[in-house]
């Protein structure tokens, strides 16, 4: 029962009292006296000025009936306070606040349900109202730390907890949106109270069920979503949260997140923490999406020394943030996460190296660790990957080169990536890791001009690792070229080594070569020639390095060549065939017949390109006899299961070859300049060599040297060459015994011109032929007159270097001394 005072007291009573005391009936049950109402709401209308005194007897009359439990006189009086809110003009309704907000604090205090609920639906209809002008004295953080608590409700009975944890989101969203449109009252950015907040938000939308794994926006859920379930309406208050931060209080919002799934080891599984960081991507503005990314980055350093699955939970949500934030703003944190993530790459293979040298005590859990740090490695691949496959090309450049300057090469101290801790083992992992990486950035990259896609600062160290004895590492090494060569998507038609019947069945897209490719194969055709040539030869090769090199010689054929690199392309393929039977590396016989199918599958492909007749007539030919013969020459067969190989290549006859002088004589015949295929082909000799960790090819390769006048041997069959005696060289001279010494294989050997091409040996043999000539003579005591026509010719052998029969009054030769 409401306090009833005398006739005589009440009229000596302030008029604002009077009309308070008249709103509450003598029963509560009754509800509000609406007509008091009425007059009480004119008269603070009317007089505004009376409101801080109309509150604070409200409050007065509130407070007493709390405590004396007296629930229904509550709702009258709340009921009373949100007419007046609504009622009165934002300017008037500041001294009316302070008692207000008591009033609320008073409720959501008591221990009743009911109360708080009651308490925090007035507090959202006042956060609701705008205010001319904010009061900076007024300050949120008994609200904050109440409403945060209510989030987190466990009362036993299921629908009160839920009805409070509502209650609580709806305060904590009140708070905010009477907070953070004040650029001047930012204290709810705070650290203090962002700790609260955002956890009690995170905590009520962990209770979803079925997290959303969409990767587009969410649609916004329903009103009545809203109304019944705490995950949805958390959820909507943690958007519009983050819709409102700024640049300045974007991270204090951020962090909280990190505490919480730290705290809740919901790093693994991270479903929850994708969820999240998809909410968080999506509701901010663009423009600010580097710091999320700088901030997970960060979070990742902090965790560097846990297990490899939260790691790897830590990596999949920058994954998914970066999959995001590169549709819009990336900012200057391009390198940074690059860098970060290489960073961390390299410390999982030192820490899976350092598992695996601890020994095979307790085999089981090392096992499984390295289980684990596979998958922070591949986490990490696939945002390098996916993070670089969406940046503009110059930045994807700029990270090409960023991850090539990274991969260590043994011998070399170029790289940037500290590897002293990794020994051979860890080291060949890194360096898997990171073309897998480079792999993933060049995916989908189109260059205008080769130039462009593989500069001379870039190829050179992508080629090194060409050379090294591991079989994966030169597969990826090929895989990455064919992406930035592969201009006009023509890969996916080369995919597996085969003989194909009609090329033009393919619809193959091409371009006529510009200037600007036809000067890169220029400067570096040679040297992607030597790495094509001596991948050929490695003895780990597997059927996928095959096909990797027969769509390398095809892509070059496709995108960069003209008549001269087409010439070049025949006498690399030639020189591979000579390898395979003269076996010099002493190679397995399937690696020799894998070479031959190579060079069965390249110079079908070659010849339908170029549409020469005749040269296709002559490649069709070898096949077929091939296919009847020898069909282990053939990619179909030597790449099948349980394929049976020859005993020796040696006795074949020549029909299963191509022979350069059919290919000369029908390219001439339409009008290509063939006097470089009678040069056979002759990688030159580097410094990769010595930093490969491979055989030397200088004990492997003999540079042939052949000097012609403008005519083309018959045939090109592989021989051995006699060494230098009289009888030779009369043998030589006499005409009657030029066919059968052009069937002879010449090989000359001379350490002084490996790293030459043939162009400048024949030019420096050119002003030192007669002082050779001279010096032969003395040595030989043998008179060498110029024969009486140009078919005379001479084969000279001197230590390791041995000469192709030419006319002996044209011979060049550089200054040697003959023993």
């Amino acid at each position: 029962m409401p306090t009833r005072v005398c006739c005589c007291c009440s009229a000596l009573r302030p008029r604002y009292k009077r009309l308070v005391d008249n709103i509450f009936p003598e029963d509560p049950k009754d509800g509000l006296v609406k007509a008091d109402m009425e007059k009480l709401t004119f008269y603070a209308v009317s007089a505004p000025e009376k409101l801080d005194r109309i509150g604070a007897y409200l409050a007065e009359r509130l407070s007493r009936d709390v405590v004396r439990h007296r629930s229904g006189y509550v709702l009258i009086a709340m009921e009373a306070l949100d007419q007046l809110l609504m009622a009165c003009h934002s300017q008037s309704i500041k001294p009316f606040v302070e008692s207000f907000l008591h009033m609320v604090a008073k409720l959501l205090e008591s221990g009743e349900p009911k109360l708080q609920v009651l308490g925090t639906n007035s507090f959202v209809k006042f956060a609701n109202i705008e205010e001319d002008t904010p009061s900076y004295h007024r300050r949120y953080d008994f609200f904050v730390s109440r409403f945060s608590a209510m989030c987190h409700s466990c009362h036993s009975d299921p629908e009160i907890r839920t009805e409070i944890r509502i209650a609580g989101i709806r305060g904590i969203q009140g708070v905010v949106r009477k907070t953070v449109n004040d650029e001047l009252r930012a204290t709810i950015w705070e650290p203090q109270h962002m700790d609260k907040i955002v956890p009690s938000l995170l905590f009520n939308m962990q209770k979803i069920e079925e997290v959303d794994s969409r990767i587009c926006p969410p649609s916004s859920p329903s009103a009545a979503d809203k109304e019944e379930n705490p995950a949805v309406l958390a959820e909507s208050c943690f958007r519009e949260l983050l819709g409102r931060a700024t640049f300045g209080n974007m991270n204090n919002a951020v962090r909280p997140v990190f505490a919480h799934l730290d705290y809740h080891k919901l790093w693994d599984p991270n479903e929850f923490a994708v969820h999240c960081f998809k909410i968080i991507m999506y509701s901010i503005q663009a423009q600010y999406s580097h710091h999320v990314i700088q901030e997970i980055l960060g979070h990742l350093d902090a965790c560097k020394k846990d297990s490899p699955r939260v790691r790897a939970g830590i990596i999949q949500v920058l994954l998914e943030a970066v999959a995001i934030a590169a549709k819009g703003s990336i900012g200057p944190t391009v390198l940074e996460v690059f860098n970060t993530l290489l960073k961390h790459l390299r410390l999982s293979v030192e820490l899976e190296a350092n598992d695996s040298q601890q020994g095979s005590v307790g085999s089981i859990t090392l096992s499984s660790k390295d289980n684990d740090e596979k998958i922070v490695q591949n986490a990490i691949i696939q945002t390098i990957g996916f993070f670089g496959s969406n940046l503009p090309d110059y930045q994807r450049s700029e990270i090409m080169m960023f991850i090539m300057g990274k991969v260590p090469v043994f011998g070399t101290s170029t790289h940037t990536l500290d590897i002293s801790q990794l020994g051979d083992l860890g080291t060949r992992r890194i360096q898997i890791m990171l073309l897998r990486s480079l792999l993933m950035v060049t995916s989908g990259y189109k260059a205008k001009t080769i130039v462009t896609a593989l500069p001379g600062s870039f190829l050179d160290p992508l080629l090194s690792p060409s050379l090294m004895e591991d079989y994966e590492l030169r597969q990826l090494v090929l895989e990455v070229m064919h992406n930035l060569m592969d201009r006009h998507d023509n890969r996916a038609k080369l995919r597996g080594i085969r003989i194909i019947p009609d090329v033009a069945d393919l619809k193959i897209k091409r371009e006529k070569i510009c200037r600007q490719d036809t000067s890169f194969m220029k400067k570096n055709g040679q040297q992607l020639y030597r790495h094509i040539y001596l991948g050929c030869k490695e003895e780990d090769n597997v059927q996928k390095n095959y096909e990797l090199l027969y769509t390398s010689l095809a892509l070059i054929t496709i995108e960069l060549a003209n008549e001269e690199v087409v010439i070049d392309l025949i006498r690399l393929a030639i020189a591979l065939q000579d390898s395979a039977i003269i076996n010099e590396d002493n190679l397995p016989m399937f690696h020799r017949c894998g070479i031959m199918a190579l060079v069965a599958a390249y110079l079908n492909f070659v010849s339908q390109m170029i549409a020469v007749p005749a040269f296709c007539q002559h490649v069709s030919k070898v096949i077929e006899t091939r296919t009847m013969e020898a069909p282990y020459f053939l990619p179909e067969h030597i790449f099948r299961d349980k394929c049976m190989l020859p005993k020796s290549l040696e006795k074949h006859d020549k029909s299963l070859y191509f022979l350069t002088n059919k290919i000369a004589e029908s390219l001439g015949g339409s009008g290509y300049s063939v006097e470089r295929l009678s040069v056979p082909y002759v990688p030159q000799v580097t410094d990769e060599d010595r930093l490969s960790r491979r055989k030397s090819i200088v004990d492997t390769v003999s540079i042939q040297v052949d000097i012609l006048p403008n005519i083309v041997p018959s045939d090109d069959v592989v021989s051995n060459t006699e060494e230098i005696t009289f009888e030779a060289l009369k043998k030589a001279i006499d005409t009657n015994g030029m066919e059968e010494q052009e069937k002879e294989k010449r090989r000359l050997v001379i350490e002084k011109f490996q790293k030459a091409p043939f162009e400048e040996i024949a030019a420096q043999c050119e002003s030192k032929a007669n002082l050779l000539h001279d010096r032969l003579a003395q040595i030989l005591e043998l008179t060498i007159r110029p024969p009486p026509s140009p078919s005379g010719t001479l084969t000279i052998t001197s230590g390791h270097a041995q000469y192709q029969s030419v006319p002996v009054y044209e011979m060049k030769f550089p200054d040697l001394c003959v023993y």
